[in-house]
């Protein structure tokens, strides 16, 4: 059986940790390499680091923080934000990244999936979608750029479509539900997990232990993502494991 996976994610902001509610209002959480080293501590299964302003503000992808972050800790790194060629994604695993992650580029430039992942191998490439709801047609819609630019794809059809270009893992965000601490969509990630044969990572709205014992045994998903809830000490990754393995989840 396959262990089931908790991971951190540090939005990065030029070179800070923020994180905020529903993609706005972002809080200084603190210095990336710090909060690693003490995930790593925790018994963290990996880390996520995106460059959440990286896109919009036409940046390069964060190398140095990259860096930094992987001499201090022996985890696996994802890490997204400004990547838009094959060259970049070989900063950041030079860097010392293990996995990049796509998710504005991947929807202007599917071929830059299929391009990274016969250059590093299928293994190598995440891609992040951010979902929310359209109210209209009751259908969950992905939306770029940090969520201000709404595409009209649908989420399910997407991520198919991604699979098939040569994502190897998706690492799905419920920006309805991102900082919210009112569960994960579980609706979202039981249709996501029957229409494509990867890895799913779910992320947005953690905010207790329970949430993730439920999003375990009501969905197959094969990790949870949280920021908030570890970020200001209100759950340990300690204590989620331990109460997910008295729920009779497999975790390492």
């Amino acid at each position: 059986m396959i262990t089931k996976r908790i991971i951190p994610c540090l939005d990065v902001d030029d070179g800070r940790v923020k994180k905020g509610v529903n993609f706005v209002n972002l809080t200084d959480v603190g210095d990336p390499t710090a909060i690693a080293a003490a995930y790593e501590q925790q018994g963290a299964d990996e880390l996520v680091l995106l460059d959440i302003t990286a896109t919009v503000n036409h940046r390069h992808a964060m190398v140095s923080t990259i860096e930094s972050v992987a001499s201090q800790v022996f985890m696996p790194l994802t890490v997204g934000g400004g990547i838009h060629t094959v060259a970049d994604m070989q900063e950041l695993l030079k860097a010392g990244a293990d996995k990049v992650s796509l998710n504005s580029a991947a929807v202007r430039q599917p071929e830059l999936i299929t391009a990274g992942a016969e250059k590093f191998g299928r293994q190598c490439m995440v891609v992040a979608i951010d979902v929310r709801m359209n109210p209209a047609t009751q259908r969950p819609e992905v939306v770029i750029d940090g969520g201000r630019t709404a595409v009209g794809l649908d989420a399910v059809e997407w991520a198919q479509q991604a699979v098939a270009l040569g994502a190897g893992e998706l690492l799905v965000t419920s920006m309805d539900k991102d900082g919210t601490k009112s569960g994960f969509d579980l609706a979202l990630y039981q249709e996501l997990t029957a229409a494509v044969n990867v890895p799913i990572i779910a992320s947005g709205g953690a905010g207790s232990i329970e949430d993730f014992t439920t999003l375990f045994t009501q969905t197959t998903v094969d990790a949870g993502l949280a920021a908030s809830v570890f970020h200001f000490g209100e759950l340990t990754i300690p204590e989620v494991k331990a109460q997910l393995k008295e729920s009779g989840v497999l975790v390492r």
